[in-house]
């Protein structure tokens, strides 16, 4: 949960590097709720309100952690794009957001697993 709310209050913060335990915590988290969501409306025979509400009020945020983590294997955060491209796209960018963290710093700062 620390992670999820990490990444909510650096929400519009492009800039720098995240880890994979950030990345995937966050992601795991904004999952979890989705589903919740997504089942309570379900249950309840509403329309998809909530969880359209909360997908678009996390939109930035998940952008935001993803730019970072691809700056954390050295990759600029116009790589979000890809999963644009069907099916492979996203073959790709989950194999980026699985990769190691550069050992040392490079260009987007210093290596968060320090």
């Amino acid at each position: 949960m620390v992670w999820y709310l990490k990444g909510l209050k650096n929400y519009i913060g492009f800039k720098g590097r995240a880890s994979r335990k950030e990345y995937w915590m966050f992601m795991l988290v904004y999952s979890i709720v989705l589903i919740l969501f997504s089942i309570l409306e379900s249950i309840a025979n509403m329309p998809p309100v909530l969880s359209v509400l909360y997908y678009l009020s996390t939109f930035l945020p998940c952008l935001a952690v993803a730019a970072r983590r691809l700056h954390d294997t050295g990759r600029s955060g116009w790589w979000n794009l890809i999963p644009l491209i069907p099916v492979i796209g996203d073959i790709i960018f989950i194999i980026f957001a699985c990769q190691d963290s550069q050992e040392n710093d490079n260009q987007y700062g210093p290596n968060p697993k320090i």
